[in-house]
Parts: structure tokens; sequence; C-alpha cells
């Protein structure tokens, strides 16, 4: 046991003292790990790139239902709601993370001189903005700290939006919500607003995995952010989610129609359907193509796994 103990510790100090760990990131290596069910793309520093297509195509599911696909799927901590916002838009995009807790001196004080050697400048508040591009969600854990826990006002939020042309999500707080509500096509997802500055509080990880809330977040993960609250979807799952989703909201639209005209019972359309009803949807679906399309191939596999 004594042995196992070494070990670890020198584990950690070797992934905390190796020039591949820069502010507080985790090894490209271990990010790859703890993501391996993602196949697809990456950005060079290991994040999964969920395709820019799925983003578009997120922006038009229901929350509720992608929600329901991840639970059916086993993944139960990836919601989490309680928030306020500064506009009434969502944020959709994918996750980039940084990880807040209370300062203490030493600790402060060896991080922001190792940032300097890095080039990095300005609080570390400041750091993961230069990190993010275009699509990208900052999320932020700031331990739920909303006094002195701002942890961007609308100058930050000017230049998040610039970098990113989206929005944060925050388990902390922000400050100048009017000068934040003046961003056009901005929004954050906080916990409270206040006046305060933001103290006492150090960055401690940047793009590793974080909690908010009782969900848990990894780099790269699909953010869903509505009024309903804020959705984290793993990047592996992002085009599952999205396509059942997408078919949930046609299979809805079809059924209304069908019931109202008495085509078919509520029990016919809420059931497994049989060649007659996807034939039936198919040719509706022809005739709504504001809805996308879809195969007879791509309906027999979804309605294959249907658990809905």
């Amino acid at each position: 046991m004594k042995y196992k103990a070494i070990i670890f510790v020198c584990t950690l100090f070797t992934c905390f003292h190796t020039g591949s760990l820069l502010a507080q990131t985790i090894p490209k290596e271990e990010l790859i790990f703890l993501t391996s069910e993602w196949k697809g793309e990456r950005f060079p520093d290991g994040r999964p790139k969920v395709p820019d297509d799925l983003l578009i195509r997120a922006k038009n599911i229901g929350i509720d239902d992608a929600w329901t696909v991840l639970k059916n799927a086993g993944y139960t901590n990836q919601f989490e709601s309680g928030w306020k916002t500064v506009n009434d838009i969502p944020v959709i995009g994918r996750a980039l993370t940084a990880m807040y807790m209370p300062s203490r001196p030493d600790v402060e004080k060896s991080i922001k001189d190792r940032g300097v050697q890095q080039g990095r400048k300005g609080n570390t508040n400041s750091w993961p903005i230069d990190l993010l591009s275009p699509g990208d969600v900052y999320v932020a854990d700031g331990f739920g700290k909303i006094e002195a826990g701002t942890l961007i006002g609308s100058t930050l939020g000017n230049s998040i939006f610039s970098k990113s042309g989206n929005g944060v999500v925050f388990n902390g707080s922000a400050r100048d919500v009017e000068g934040l509500s003046e961003i056009k096509g901005f929004n954050a997802f906080v916990r409270d607003f206040h006046p305060s500055f933001l103290e006492g509080v150090v960055l401690m990880g940047l793009n590793t995995p974080v909690r908010i809330g009782s969900a848990i977040v990894l780099p790269g993960d699909l953010v869903i952010a509505e009024k309903e609250g804020v959705l984290f979807i793993p990047a592996q799952l992002a085009e599952q989610v999205i396509s059942t989703a997408e078919f949930v909201t046609r299979k809805d639209k079809f059924g209304f129609e069908m019931v109202r005209s008495k085509r078919y019972s509520t029990g016919q359309i809420d059931s497994q359907w049989p060649e007659e009803i996807k034939q039936e949807f198919l040719k509706w679906l022809a005739r709504h193509p504001e809805l996308g399309t879809m195969t007879k191939s791509q309906l027999d596999e979804v309605m294959s796994k249907r658990t809905w």
C-alpha cells in the first residue's frame, strides 16, 4: 500500500512539473485518455472538436429530448439548472473548461510567476479566454462564489465574444450586467450578479474536467444552455443525441397531424411503427423540407433504438 501511495504522489508530481503542463492544464495524452470514446477530429491540445454542422443542428433541438437520450444511455449527471442570464438567447458550442479555487498566497504566486514565464498576461481569469476559438463555450467552476466571485465584466465579456462568438456558463458570478447585455449575440449563464471585483480566487485547472453543480463536464463536451438549464453532452454522443432529438421533433409534428386527421391513433404513433407508418412518415417529411431529410435506413436505425 505504501509503495502504491509513493507511485501516486510521484505521478502527480510528474503531471504538475513537466513542460507539457502549461498554466494548470492536464497533458494532452491524459485528455485524450479521458475522452477516448471520441473518434473524430481534435484540437491541437487534444480537446474533441465536435463538427460545426452539429453545432448548427443542435440549435434546433429540444433540451428535454436531448436529456432523455442521455438518460437512456446511462448519462445521468449532465444537467444543471438554477441559472441567471444576461440575455434571452441560448448558448450552444464546445466546452472549454476552467476550474477555480479559493486562493492562498503561496499557490497564487507560484501560478502567476509561471504564467509570466509562459508569456501569459493579466489575472488568471483571463487565461482561459486566450485559448478560446470560434464555437467554444467558456465553462468555469467558480465554486458558486458570488461576492468577489465575478469571473467577468463587460470588458472580458467583449473579449470572450470576439474570440468565440459565443457565451459562458459559470458556477460563479459576473459583474456589469448592463454592459454585458449590450453585447449583441452574447449570453452568460451564471449563479448571480454582483458589483464587486474578483478577489480571493485563483485558476487551478485549465482545459480539465470540472464539476458544474451536480454535472460533470469534460473539455470538448457539447454545451446546450437554454431557459430550462444547461446540458453537457459528451462529444462522442453529440451526433446520436442530436439525430434522435431531431427525429423526436419530427415524430411529434407528424403525430399531431396524423392524430388530428384521425389517420392514426396516439397509441400507433407512440409505439414501434410498422412499414405502413414509416412510409407515410417519409412522404410527410418530404413535404416539410424545413424539418430536414431522413432516409429509410436512418429511420429504421433510430426506430430500432427507440426507448422514448
